[in-house]
């Protein structure tokens, strides 16, 4: 009764969990709940049959008797289907067990459930030891030092102030080399939607200020850079952990 009782929960579980996810597609987990159902059906039986033969053998017993001769061949059969199911359940869950990750330290936690460190949409995020101003400005200085050319420096929050609209500090930098760029576009067409390269700063609502920009390993992939152009697209990873520090 108590493992059907896990089995059907566990159906209704997942599918509360399912009711939680908007855009997930609708899945049914029906098998477990009747499953499980079907298992504390056999208990209830199994208590009832149970009571009856304890108060048979009790009153053999007391009419001098011996009790049974055999077995009971319910309780054999019940026993040996417990543990087959119990075996392949175990043997199911040994084969699905998860993998092993590597959590990190406490800050890399922290990037992690902020924004993640590499997330899926190809975004690198980390934290910054400035101000959103300092951190522009130190990418500004950079970019100046090596003759690389700002396109553009969106002001965000400043925009949105204009609007009348509050808004936590948040600029985007856009720049970038035509030398760099344009063999790139020249051998994958699509980058050019993703050049010139930018870098994010904004500050959260704690106060704590990030830095994002375009994996160039994700923007390769993406648009089918060859290896040997990617270089000229990494400059933006060394230009932001630099600004960051």
């Amino acid at each position: 009764m108590g493992f059907g009782f896990v089995v059907a929960r566990f159906g209704l579980f997942l599918q509360v969990l399912r009711i939680g996810e908007p855009n997930s597609a609708v899945r049914g987990y029906g098998t477990s709940f009747w499953l499980g159902t079907a298992l504390i059906a056999v208990g209830v039986v199994v208590n009832l049959v149970s009571a009856r033969n304890h108060v048979r053998l009790i009153q053999d017993l007391n009419c001098g008797g011996s009790g049974y001769t055999r077995p009971s061949s319910l309780a054999v059969a019940l026993a040996v289907t417990l543990a087959v199911l119990g075996l392949a359940m175990a043997i199911y869950l040994a084969m699905r067990a998860p993998k092993q990750v590597h959590t990190g330290s406490r800050e890399e936690k922290e990037m992690t459930n902020h924004a993640g460190n590499e997330i899926a949409a190809g975004i690198v995020t980390m934290p910054s030891h400035h101000s959103v101003d300092e951190t522009v400005a130190k990418l500004e200085a950079m970019l100046a030092a090596k003759g690389v050319k700002v396109f553009a420096l969106i002001d965000h929050s400043g925009e949105a102030e204009k609007a009348g609209l509050q808004m936590r500090p948040t600029k985007v930098l856009i720049f970038g080399s035509p030398k760099a760029g344009t063999p790139l576009m020249i051998a994958a067409p699509s980058i050019a939607i993703d050049l010139p390269l930018k870098i994010l700063v904004w500050e959260d609502g704690e106060g704590k200020v990030w830095v994002a920009y375009n994996s160039p390993a994700y923007l390769q992939t993406r648009h089918g850079v060859p290896p040997e152009l990617v270089q000229n697209i990494a400059v933006v990873e060394t230009l932001a952990a630099k600004a960051a520090e």
